[in-house]
């Protein structure tokens, strides 16, 4: 993913490649202009609000998480989009050796 960043990445129970974009209120949502950018690099797409948030805004095609300081449930499940087998191995090996590196740093903050 060139240049973007997404809020969260995750496995899904089946391997998958998920992508979570959190918003905080309506003027976020609407301000945010490059979260379709994110489909072709994920299995699966879900945004992550909070119970006051106007869920009406979201598109029905994406997985939606409420979500609050304690805990977060999948209320839509988003369908699967599959990666390619090539980009699906790239993207997990980068997020393996990303996971791992940071996990390192917590280990040792000196490297």
């Amino acid at each position: 993913m060139r240049g973007l960043r997404v809020d969260v990445m995750g496995l899904g129970p089946k391997g998958e490649l998920w992508v979570v974009e959190c918003k905080s209120t309506r003027a976020d949502y609407q301000s945010d202009a490059k979260w379709q950018g994110y489909l072709e690099w994920c299995d699966r797409f879900f945004w992550a609000v909070d119970t006051d948030f106007p869920t009406e805004l979201l598109p029905p095609e994406t997985g939606l998480i409420i979500a609050d300081a304690y805990d977060a449930e999948i209320i839509r499940m988003p369908p699967e989009a599959k990666l390619a087998a090539a980009r699906r191995k790239k993207m997990i090996q980068k997020f393996a050796m990303d996971a791992a590196r940071r996990l390192q740093m917590l280990r040792d903050p000196r490297l």
